[in-house]
């Protein structure tokens, strides 16, 4: 007989992590109604959990990578891919990989643009070094957001400033007081703070200026050579710049000329009015709800309005605002569940969880996610890949249907085996299904094609065969489904 099915905590795992195992909702569940609350508490102090995940590749029982010549995610983008999907798989800190996931489409950096222009080894340094790992201590990208994954937004915005991998990607390294360089300081505004409609073309020119200087140096020497953020004070243009927004709390709207010495504060400043521009909080309170509540009903403004406040009151904390979220009447609604379309990589993740993944590679994931739409440190331009409806077509459908069959295929017989107690008939193994893959209630036409399903093909009598025929064919049916393409 299935389990009880446990919506509140099903939903929570899906919403702020990537799904979770039957043992992991049970282990709530047995808590009673503080379960939700346990759950949440946990996954929002991800600190106080190892950060060991690492440690566990290549282990049995967990799902595999596939090293060619050596395992090297720090130098390797194949294997850097590798190493996130294994992370978002069986990290014990499921809401860290979340919100990285989040900051790398809002802060959207791509591999081929850098490996073009400074090598392939020194592009992945750059988004996926681990530092403990690197002969140089280099910080990639990734680790910087998982490092602020709900930390402080202005200082994340600083840090994104200074990171090797965007100076490259939006040209900051070439930002010279002789030929401002403007892409940082567009997308500072527009995509990154702002938004649309709130600074004018002279903001940008004056923002290229700001941040003159604030170029790119490689330090060390042999193997322990790294790309790191300099202020070049003689490339900084130290005249006044005016905005047409304000830079300082008493209104003021001109950062003053600056010595060439000072003149980094001119870039400070400014980061400093944008994070906490008017316009700021309740954009990134209505990303936020869109992630983790309902991007496909129109939002809930008052819902806004206090994660916004909470953003401001805390001077740009992320993890309060999360905390809001997830703790809101709103987000454990049962009319918001399934209100998310699954990113390609959320979906293969889940489907990892649920399914099961031991002999499975996630290396076989990422021609899939390709096809999908999904390519990890390669978002299609700065403004991210586009999210709800804009996932699907006719071949990215078909790509996550195809890929439910490559892995329900895969783990054919672990199925077999996990379905064992649950063979009584087609009926019992169809509930089973439903119950360890948490989908959406299904309609009775859809339920009822699945059960003909596991009906069909003569007399039911539960032997190892027939369950491993089943189990796996209904659990491609519902991965491949689209219900289960909503978290």
């Amino acid at each position: 007989m299935a389990r009880p099915r446990e919506p509140e905590l099903e939903h929570l795992f899906r919403r702020a992590g990537f799904g979770a195992s039957e043992e992991e909702i049970s282990a709530y569940a047995r808590q009673g109604l503080l379960g939700f609350t346990a759950a949440a508490a946990r996954l929002v102090n991800y600190s106080a959990v190892p950060d060991d995940v690492d440690a566990f590749i290549g282990r049995p029982g967990y799902v595999g990578i596939t090293a060619r010549s050596g395992f090297a995610p720090n130098a390797n983008v194949t294997d850097a891919r590798q190493r996130w999907l294994f992370r978002m798989v069986h990290s014990q800190r499921p809401l860290q990989e979340k919100m990285a996931l989040f900051w790398h489409n809002h802060f959207a950096t791509a591999y081929l643009k850098i490996a073009g222009e400074a090598g392939d080894t020194e592009a992945v340094r750059m988004l996926a070094a681990k530092p403990s790992e690197d002969p140089a201590g280099a910080r990639g990208q990734l680790e910087l957001f998982r490092e602020y994954a709900l930390g402080n937004f202005r200082d994340l915005v600083v840090a994104v400033a200074q990171d090797p991998a965007m100076l490259y990607w939006l040209d900051g390294r070439t930002n010279v007081r002789a030929r401002p360089q403007e892409n940082f300081a567009r997308e500072l505004m527009e995509l990154f703070t702002m938004g649309v409609g709130t600074f004018t073309e002279s903001d940008v020119y004056a923002g290229a200026r700001v941040f003159t200087g604030w170029n790119l140096t490689r330090r060390g020497s042999g193997g322990a050579q790294r790309f790191e953020f300099n202020y070049n004070a003689a490339q900084h243009e130290t005249t006044e710049k005016e905005f047409s927004f304000a830079i300082y709390p008493g209104g003021g709207r001109t950062i003053p000329a600056r010595s060439q010495s000072s003149g980094m504060e001119d870039g400070l400043d400014l980061i400093t009015a944008v994070a906490f521009h008017p316009a700021t909080g309740p954009r990134l309170a209505r990303k936020l709800y869109a992630y983790f509540i309902n991007e496909v009903d129109p939002p809930d403004t008052a819902l806004i309005e206090q994660i916004s406040s909470v953003y401001y009151a805390t001077r740009g904390e992320i993890e309060p605002m999360v905390r809001r979220l997830l703790l809101s009447p709103q987000f454990r609604d049962p009319s918001n569940y399934y209100k998310r379309y699954s990113w390609p990589v959320e979906f293969v993740v889940r489907s990892l969880k649920e399914v099961g993944s031991a002999g499975f590679s996630v290396n076989d994931a990422l021609t899939p996610l390709v096809n999908m739409g999904q390519q990890l440190f390669e978002p299609p331009d700065v403004n991210g890949w586009e999210l709800g409806p804009g996932w699907f077509s006719s071949g990215s459908m078909l790509a996550r249907m195809n890929f439910a069959a490559q892995l329900t295929t895969n783990q054919k017989f672990n199925l077999r085996d996990a379905f064992r107690g649950h063979v009584n008939s087609p009926e019992d193994v169809v509930a089973h299904a439903l119950d360890r893959l948490t989908p959406p209630e299904y309609n009775s036409t859809s339920y009822g094609a699945i059960v003909e399903y596991a009906s069909a093909g003569g007399a039911w009598n539960g032997s190892d065969a027939q369950i491993a025929t089943k189990a796996s064919g209904v659990v491609h049916l519902i991965v491949g489904s689209g219900e289960y393409q909503f978290i």
